[in-house]
């Protein structure tokens, strides 16, 4: 699928145009999940499985963030052959392949750095990116989580629905300028939409939306902070007009567009059962290429972040969490409740 249709399909899911087409069977996320993470874990050694495996209660599993450090979990770099693809098919069970393919480069990013630093920064390996399951795979509460420099990626299942926050990508360069993989941009949708979205806001509307002449360092939702700390902040998707309003959609979109159909589908039914109207575009910092600039989309339910600051404006954070279900919070409170009256009962 090119961008254009997978834009216009999104587009469509988010204002309830969508529908399914009869007859068409789809294996549940839940179940594709479940089952290629224990196809994963079956294909490890007992050694590698130790490092792999988690109790469903371990502390690592909220442990996440994005900076060069040894994540919970199997390296890429520790796998055989086997492992590695069975390692990336459990990506492919929630990420589209859209999303699969942005993680990826991501992930080789880290050769470009270490290329650029000739040694004199932290690891920069493609391969150090780690996998860790946690709990039984389709049986009781579980998720997974894989995790590396620029990736941060939640999976959480305890009812018949997936959680997929916290969710963060980032991409140093953002553009690359040198060598094999000049003029890559991963992350590029995610700025060029916005800066379409902002440069068609009239001067009344460009009061509300941009909140700061100066961005902040980095995204604000980092691990460890409360979204309710974050303003909802910026110019309310009901005061745009309708050409704006398809650009906050394809903004959506590229976001929930990283997961797969159906876990995008949720996740934008989600906002707008929320209330579309309520989401906000908010832009601080500056306008022009080169310029650090940083924008948030807010609703009711969650916060989508971009920021490029760092390295000359050339350094890319992006994060996506939900207000209750990063880690499957919510999920995790309906399970209880569910066997709380369950056992009340007997």
């Amino acid at each position: 699928m090119n961008s254009r249709a997978r834009a216009s399909l999104l587009l469509a899911l988010l204002t309830g145009a969508f529908w399914t087409i009869a007859g068409t069977a789809r294996p549940t996320p839940p179940s594709e999940m479940a089952a290629a993470a224990a196809s994963f874990l079956d294909s490890l050694t007992p050694e590698l499985r130790e490092k792999a495996a988690f109790a469903f209660d371990s502390n690592q599993r909220e442990d996440w963030h994005y900076v060069p450090r040894r994540a919970p979990g199997l390296e890429f770099s520790e796998m055989n052959e086997p492992q590695k693809i069975a390692a990336r098919t459990l990506m492919r069970s929630t990420l589209s392949s859209h999303g699969t393919n942005k993680v990826e480069q991501i992930m080789l990013l880290d050769s470009v750095l270490r290329d650029i630093e000739k040694g004199s920064g932290p690891r920069r390996d493609p391969l150090a990116y780690s996998v860790a399951v946690f709990g039984t795979p389709g049986n009781g509460p579980w998720g997974w989580k894989l995790e590396g420099h620029h990736i941060s990626l939640n999976f959480t299942s305890a009812t018949e629905h997936i959680a997929t926050t916290p969710s963060f990508l980032g991409a140093n360069p953002a553009e690359v300028r040198t060598g094999d993989r000049a003029g890559l941009r991963v992350l590029a949708a995610e700025e060029d939409i916005a800066r379409e979205l902002l440069s068609s806001l009239t001067p009344e509307e460009r009061k509300e939306a941009i909140i700061g002449d100066k961005a902040p360092a980095d995204v604000l939702a980092v691990p460890g902070r409360s979204l309710a700390e974050i303003d909802a902040a910026g110019l309310p998707f009901a005061k745009m007009d309708v050409g704006q309003k398809v650009l906050v959609q394809r903004l959506l979109g590229e976001f929930a567009g990283n997961l797969r159909f159906e876990l995008a589908e949720r996740e934008l039914e989600r906002i707008r059962d929320a209330g579309i109207d309520k989401v906000r575009f908010a832009w601080m910092g500056g306008e022009l290429k080169g310029q650090g600039h940083y924008y948030r989309l807010s609703g009711p339910t969650f916060v989508i972040e971009y920021d490029n600051t760092q390295n000359d404006a050339n350094h890319v954070h992006t994060v996506w969490r939900d207000r209750e279900r990063d880690f499957g919070r919510d999920q995790l409170k309906e399970h209880i409740e569910h066997d709380h009256r369950d056992s009340v009962g007997k």
